[in-house]
């Protein structure tokens, strides 16, 4: 398990393509985020296509994830990356097996965004035979959550998920969002009630706010336009493992 993972919110299909190819030269984990326009604005590649169209629910979201496959049906550079899908999305219930289907290995839901969380993490653990920590490599599924929603909302699934992911800004959807400190004292509390619970943050990580969130513990780090937003990625992504060795924190 890495602890720097790029994120990538694709503009386009040809943005996709092209970070696609650069980050699998120095990475070997990303997360994907899909933004679909209704749980939060504005959508992103492919659901941005689709803006216009007169689809909706389920129907509008397969059509658009269909949009990013390859002609084998699988998501690129698969034998190659590890992928988590941060599912930015009303009703992701509908669409995780799709994802699992193309070679999601890890898949990240937002707890405001669906009212079925209970029966989505059921349907994961029978039809695709996800259990907390049983070869997470496989199949890991996580609960995000944003610095304003209360921490309580995690405890009825505490025992089904492998990891926790909280956001570090308080806008989502928008790389480039100033870090929110708050995190800290939210990743603090719930450290205090699940000590052994991989925590990961996305959302305004930086090699100067990499510091206090290393400190504070923090298993993984998501980092977005801290890496694109740089004449060399690659460059950049070494010395977030640089600071990751420099804190004791290892894969």
């Amino acid at each position: 398990m890495n602890v720097i993972i790029p994120a990538l919110l694709p503009v386009s299909k040809e943005d996709l393509a092209s970070k696609l190819a650069r980050v699998k030269t120095f990475a070997k984990d990303i997360q994907l985020d899909m933004v679909d326009g209704r749980f939060i604005t504005p959508a992103s590649w492919p659901y941005s296509e689709n803006q216009n169209q007169k689809l909706n629910g389920r129907q509008s979201m397969l059509s658009s994830m269909k949009d990013i496959l390859t002609e084998a049906d699988m998501l690129p550079y698969v034998d190659q990356l590890s992928y988590e899908i941060d599912l930015m999305v009303t009703n992701p219930e509908d669409i995780t097996g799709e994802w699992i289907e193309c070679g999601a290995s890890r898949l990240t839901i937002h707890v405001e965004s669906s009212k079925y969380l209970a029966k989505a993490l059921e349907e994961l653990k029978t039809k695709y035979g996800h259990a907390k920590d049983f070869v997470p490599g496989m199949l890991s599924v996580g609960l995000a959550i944003n610095i304003t929603t209360d921490l309580a909302i995690l405890e009825p699934f505490i025992h089904d998920i492998d990891y926790v992911q909280f956001m570090g800004i308080a806008v989502i959807g928008k790389q480039g969002q100033p870090f929110d400190d708050k995190v800290l004292r939210k990743i603090a509390q719930f450290r205090q009630k699940h000590p052994d619970m991989l925590v990961q943050v996305d959302g305004g990580v930086s090699l100067k706010t990499a510091p206090a969130l290393l400190s504070a513990g923090v298993d993984r780090l998501i980092v977005g336009s801290a890496l694109w937003n740089t004449e060399d990625p690659a460059a950049e992504y070494h010395k977030f493992e640089e600071l990751v060795h420099e804190y004791g924190v290892y894969s």
